[in-house]
């Protein structure tokens, strides 16, 4: 298992409970990855007047017509469940004076569906839970402080990774399969939500062994990271606080977006008011929010010196999800046999154009099981199998890679902008301009200027680049 986020944890705590030997290998500590700082809760069909199949319509609306449909159904439907077994391993969810789920709403869902823990903190609870739950179980061996340096391959098939510990020590470790959990890549956009390290290391490891990516194209703008001028810049103000009452305003202090339709659409709503005005920023007007369900956004507000209850706090979109990864089936297999992913480093067709709030979450848990299950009952490498020397991974992007693609793979694209985002020197941001410069249409999350419609005929059609870059379009039912 590489990486310790909500998915890893996951995924690594149902492999053990079915009796697997699990090594967890994570850069950080445990609870301290990118799930630990995650503000949206799970999307689940909890309430008397909810159902999946009424989640699945809601998912499907915000992907554009893009979103894989039997990847669909099978999170909505399962979702309840995996939020029922997050609470038997010990999570609290935040709960109604009657002691039922306190359910919320965010936009593009039609319903209260959101579980929530400590308001705003349900990453942190819940990887503080998993995490614990993984340090002290007998068949999980975690191996923090460690990196993994590439895939170990051998006959087309993957048998384990090559790692580095501190000091440099060269660690090797052999298993019946793989599964990458080292989240996603939104850090390589110049303004980003995401911590420094979210720069795509599981795509780059399962491109260099072979296996195949899809989706690059689509990555989600998230419409209200603060805009500051210190460190707190591109701090996450999760759309919660929308769903209990916030409003956008412009410069005028007139609303100009419905605030809880899909985050593409209020997205490119402040994009286009930011263009006409002039403007960095918009206004988020949280007045009418009871922010003691959102303590760390109270802090950081308190922290940049913003009083809410009077000031308007600043906000603009910032890169916060990458929809595309590793392509999988709904079981978490990759196309290299041996290797697995999930949570945000991989991608099923889940989520289409432009992912549904709290889905990322939930995905990450019904994705987790389902992979972990089907993980376990990989055949065993064979004693003698070996591996090629390992293929060496780029260094992390430059200021000028995250200034390129924030320039020509931002909110709004164009095939000039993307030829030249194509002769940058990371590789990872070559596959993203070539998966752009294949989708020749708009749809949500992808604007290209030169394409400005929706071309019909590619509704359910996936880019899909292989081991040479190159990229092919596949329709996935």
């Amino acid at each position: 298992m590489v990486g310790a986020g909500a998915a890893g944890l996951f995924c690594a705590l149902v492999a053990a409970r079915e009796g697997a030997r699990v090594a967890l290998v994570s850069s950080s500590p445990l609870a301290a990855s990118a799930s630990y700082w995650a503000q949206g809760g799970i999307a689940a069909a909890l309430a008397v007047d909810d159902t999946p199949a009424r989640h699945a319509e809601d998912t499907l609306a915000a992907g554009r017509r893009a979103a894989r449909e039997s990847a669909v159904r099978m999170l909505c439907e399962e979702s309840p469940d995996r939020v029922r077994e997050l609470q038997r391993l010990g999570v609290r969810f935040d709960a109604d004076r009657h002691g039922a789920l306190a359910l919320g709403l965010e936009g593009g869902h039609s319903a209260r569906r959101i579980v929530h823990a400590g308001g705003a903190a349900t990453g942190r609870r819940i990887t503080r839970q998993l995490s614990a739950s993984a340090a002290t179980h007998e068949r999980i061996d975690v191996l923090e402080g460690t990196t993994v340096a590439a895939l170990r391959v051998t006959d087309g098939r993957c048998v384990g990774v090559a790692a580095r510990r501190a000091e440099s020590v060269q660690v090797e470790i052999s298993s019946r399969a793989t599964v990458l959990a080292t989240g996603g890549g939104a850090a390589l956009w110049a303004r980003s939500t995401n911590p420094p390290g979210a720069t795509g290391i599981g795509l780059a490891l399962a491109h260099a062994g072979g296996a195949r990516l899809a989706d690059l194209e689509f990555i989600q703008f998230h419409p209200t990271a603060l805009v500051s001028a210190g460190a707190r810049d591109g701090f996450l103000i999760t759309e919660a606080v929308r769903g209990e009452g916030a409003t956008l305003v412009n410069h005028a202090g007139e609303r100009f977006v419905d605030e809880l339709a899909p985050r593409d659409e209020v997205a490119l709503a402040i994009e286009a008011e930011l263009r006409e005005s002039g403007e960095s920023s918009v206004g988020l007007d949280l007045r009418a929010v009871d922010l003691e369900r959102f303590p760390n956004i109270a802090e950081v507000l308190a922290e940049i010196g913003v009083d809410p209850r009077q000031d308007t706090v600043r906000v603009a979109p910032a890169a916060h999800y990458t929809m595309g990864g590793v392509a999988t089936d709904l079981e978490g297999r990759a196309s290299l046999p041996g290797l697995y992913a999930v949570g945000e480093c991989a991608c099923t067709g889940l989520h289409g154009a432009n992912r549904l709030a709290s889905n990322s979450l939930a995905e990450c848990f019904v994705l987790g099981r389902r992979a972990a299950l089907a993980a376990s009952g990989e055949p065993l490498p064979a004693a003698s199998a070996g591996a090629g020397e390992p293929a060496a991974l780029s260094p992390p992007p430059s200021p000028g890679t995250r200034a390129a693609l924030w320039l020509h793979a931002g909110l709004r694209r164009s095939a000039e902008g993307l030829a030249r985002l194509g002769e940058d020197p990371f590789p990872l941001a070559r596959l993203i301009a070539a998966a752009c410069l294949a989708r020749e249409e708009s749809r949500g999350a992808h604007q290209r200027q030169d394409h400005p419609g929706v071309d019909p005929g590619l509704d359910q059609t996936h880019t899909l680049v292989g081991t040479g870059g190159e990229v092919v379009l596949e329709r996935w039912s």
